[in-house]
């Protein structure tokens, strides 16, 4: 199965990932992220257990490595002299199979986290809860992390999305002092509503950050002061949740079965693997079995996104999608 972009073509290689088939593998609710390292090795999640999986290009299943987070929601790499660190964005709380898929009863007293990782799992450092006085009566729920790493100039400051919580994002200085927030109401878009994913883009020069404001259709972009520039997508946006640069192009992964594909001026290139109509189908993005159970679905097909929600490319321009759904799905999208 290929795909085209554009000029590019893409084979599609549908559940890439070689995941050991455990119960809880099969399971789980898959509602992670992905990232790409310098070397081409893709980091994902495990979709019930809280493990940390290192995959090679070709899906070969490297290492794991056990965590105390409860889901690895938004994962960004970065690099320190010569080394990757990954932060993580883990919102607190995942659906449980063992109680229908529903959330445990505690979930929305739990916050999430923020934390700094080497390659191999282990916690290196954990950003406060945001000096706001909101979560003292509201969970932190965090979902993506975006860092202005100094190797390209920036300030170290660290931009978390609270994106199932108080829907702001919030700015810490490297030392991880929380030096503020932006709601969306800086500017003339509005109050972000479930802003899920931030991203540094440097594509124009000047580096800006994208907000992925979800359940309001648009990207809103600021500069890394805080300052509201503009805003975009809600002539062609549905569902934005994750972004990754390859070249001039900028890629969204949009929850509701596609990828968006934009240039530099913010301009719709074209959709990958669009399959909205399956989003509006009964237990969207599992189904209800004869009983009304929900299970996973059977309705993937090659060439066709169910729930894209974690998104990376590799410096060889491969893509890397990890689905929303029962069993979870990974496909790569190999450049040729």
């Amino acid at each position: 199965m290929r795909v085209k972009l554009g000029d590019s073509t893409y084979e599609w290689i549908d559940d890439w990932a070689k995941i050991p088939p455990t119960e809880t593998a099969r399971n789980g609710w898959a509602h992670h992220g992905m990232a790409v390292s310098e070397r081409g090795f893709v980091t994902s999640f495990h979709q019930e257990d809280r493990t940390l999986l290192a995959f090679d290009p070709e899906g070969t299943l490297l290492r794991s490595h056990k965590t105390d987070l409860t889901e690895g929601h938004g994962m960004t790499l970065v690099k320190e002299g010569e080394t990757e660190y990954l932060w993580m964005a883990d919102n607190g709380s995942k659906r449980q199979s063992s109680l229908g898929y529903e959330y445990p009863p505690d979930a929305q007293k739990t916050s999430g986290r923020v934390v700094k990782m080497d390659l191999e799992g282990r916690i290196l450092r954990e950003l406060p809860k945001p000096d706001d006085a909101r979560y003292q009566q509201t969970r932190f729920s965090p979902t993506s992390v975006a860092v202005d790493e100094e190797r390209f100039g920036g300030t170290g400051d660290i931009w978390v999305a609270d994106g199932y919580g108080l829907s702001l994002v919030h700015r810490f200085d490297k030392t991880g002092r929380h030096r503020g927030s932006v709601s969306g109401e800086e500017g003339k878009a509005g109050r972000f509503n479930t802003p899920h994913g931030v991203f540094i883009d440097r594509r124009r020069g000047r580096p800006e950050l994208y907000v992925a404001d979800r359940s309001n259709s648009r990207v809103q972009v600021y500069d890394l002061e805080g300052r509201f520039i503009r805003s975009f997508g809600s002539d062609f946006l549905t569902s934005p949740s994750a972004f990754a640069v390859h070249g001039d192009l900028l890629i969204i992964a949009e929850l509701r079965a596609r990828l968006a594909v934009v240039d530099v001026d913010d301009h719709l290139v074209g959709y990958v693997g669009e399959n909205e109509e399956v989003c509006d189908l009964d237990g969207w993005p599992n189904m209800k079995d004869s009983g009304g159970k929900t299970v996973r679905t059977d309705r993937l097909q090659p060439g066709k996104f169910n729930s894209p929600h974690g998104l990376a490319v590799d410096p060889s321009g491969n893509i890397y999608v990890a689905e929303w759904l029962i069993g979870g799905r990974h496909v790569k999208l190999q450049k040729t």
